[in-house]
């Protein structure tokens, strides 16, 4: 009998330590994963106050959608200071942070999983805010070189001009036809169409074009707006676009939401435990 129980002793303590293993493991895992992402988080948050500070310096647009800096400075927040509650919560056994962290992750994926189907449900509606707001880019296309950039960028990559076609150029004082000077009535050379390797590109190929047909263009400018042409660019290329979706969504989700749920659970249970050790 006497060694039975030992052996049961025995076996219960060698479960105890697996448990206790399990825990640390799961524990050092996550602290590391959110010690990871609020160090890329506050990095992010840096470059984010550094170009808003310099934004500011030009500013004229109000449109978040044109300013990077200020999406780079709510990403590195967020990233920064939901990491930083995990990491915490981790390392010092805090049920309330961990409890936290896991509420905090699961709102944020659910969140950009709503954003994602109101993308795909509303998309005519999301169409005419992105191209309210690239209007509102283009008036200002010489004043905010955050967003020349962007759009210059753009507009060759996807082989496009404008929002919804090549005569947004239209709302631009300096390309309006209405316009004096040497850009009137036409469009910026990133709109033309590529011209042969080597060949030294015409930066006024894109001179009056504005009052002209789509069809007189087709060998001259790219006539498709840049909205459609990257719509079409993502259902083209539907299994890389997938990639890139889960690549963002699963990362912040698939490792830390299992392992600060599975934390809070144990810390619930010790706690639990003291509270019955108290009332006896």
């Amino acid at each position: 009998m006497g060694a039975a129980a030992a052996a049961g002793g025995g076996g219960k303590g060698l479960e105890a330590e697996d448990s206790l293993l399990s825990y640390y493991c799961i524990k050092f895992a996550l602290s590391a994963y959110a010690t990871l992402f609020s160090l890329i988080g506050l990095v992010i948050l840096c470059i984010g106050i550094y170009a808003e500070v310099e934004r500011q310096k030009h500013r004229t647009l109000e449109g978040i959608f044109l300013a990077p800096a200020v999406i780079l400075l709510l990403l590195g927040l967020t990233m920064f200071a939901v990491s930083f509650i995990g990491m915490v919560g981790s390392l010092r056994d805090n049920r309330t942070l961990t409890g936290t962290f896991f509420c905090v992750l699961l709102a944020i994926f659910i969140i950009e999983l709503l954003l994602l189907l109101v993308e795909i449900i509303f998309e005519r509606q999301m169409n005419a805010v992105f191209h309210s707001t690239i209007q509102d880019g283009i008036r200002h296309y010489y004043d905010d070189l955050d967003f020349k950039n962007i759009l210059d960028f753009v507009q060759q990559k996807f082989s496009c001009c404008g929002g919804d076609e090549f005569k947004d150029w239209h709302v631009n004082p300096y390309h309006s036809c209405n316009s004096t000077g040497p850009l009137a009535c036409g469009v910026p050379y990133t709109c033309c169409i590529k011209q042969a390797p080597g060949e030294v590109m015409n930066t006024l190929c894109g001179y009056r074009t504005l009052n002209k047909e789509r069809l007189e263009l087709v060998d001259t400018i790219h006539v498709r707006g840049c909205i459609h042409a990257v719509g079409f660019w993502l259902k083209d290329n539907f299994e890389a676009s997938f990639g890139i979706v889960c690549s963002l969504l699963l990362p912040q989700f698939l490792l830390p939401y299992p392992l600060s749920r599975k934390i809070w659970h144990w810390l619930r249970g010790i706690h639990e435990i003291s509270v019955r050790q108290h009332s006896l």
